[in-house]
């Protein structure tokens, strides 16, 4: 499955100088979370199997905005486009000219992407969070509290304050990691970011 699939459809070793745990993380988090109101970045994807074996390697660019809305591009050769309004997504596949449209789930645990781009208020009643630092890398782990879910760790680090890289496990070990570059927080997106014109003879599936 291909990452952007990830996003939508529910996304390491660290020498920990310091660790914790309980509501401390848990404010922490949403402050950071919260602080950004707007994301854009150009990314990296790698997807490992359970036994470490590469099974995809990508590249891109995101926006993000508060609430709901976000932008995930993917480079060819295996070109796609996800693009949230806030109350639906659209997954275009340049390759199949066809467009899959589905309601946007709010759930955290559902669409990882919205831990980015939505309300992050309430995220200690999806997850259980704890923390670890090392120099100016804020790394926190964030397990579902539920097993309606497709991916059981999640792990968001941030850098100088900014997200610097994301990582989930599904139930069979395998790992998708995104490493952010030139992040760039609360600067102006232009709305038509978040809106996708259907090229016309498409294939449209509405889910």
């Amino acid at each position: 499955m291909r990452f952007v699939g990830m996003l939508l459809l529910p996304v390491l070793a660290f020498s920990s100088l310091s660790a914790h745990a309980g509501e401390q993380d848990v404010k922490r988090l949403g402050e950071l979370l919260g602080q950004s109101n707007t994301i854009t970045a150009r990314f990296s994807q790698l997807t490992l199997d359970g036994s470490g074996t590469q099974l995809q390697e990508t590249a891109g660019e995101m926006s993000v905005k508060r609430p709901g809305l976000f932008y995930w591009h993917t480079d060819a050769p295996q070109e796609q486009t996800m693009i949230s309004d806030g109350q639906k997504v659209t997954l275009w596949d340049p390759d199949l000219e066809q467009a899959t449209i589905k309601k946007l789930d709010q759930r955290l645990t559902q669409t990882p992407a919205l831990l980015l781009s939505g309300d992050v208020s309430k995220i200690s009643e999806s997850f259980d969070i704890s923390s670890d630092q090392a120099g100016d890398v804020m790394n926190f782990t964030l397990k579902p509290k539920t097993k309606d879910t497709l991916f059981d760790s999640l792990r968001l680090s941030f850098r100088g304050g900014k997200i610097n890289d994301m990582q989930l496990i599904d139930s069979v070990g395998q790992r998708t990691n995104i490493l952010f570059n030139g992040v760039k927080v609360n600067e102006p997106i232009p709305a038509t970011k978040f809106k996708f014109d259907i090229p016309k003879g498409a294939d449209v599936i509405q889910e």
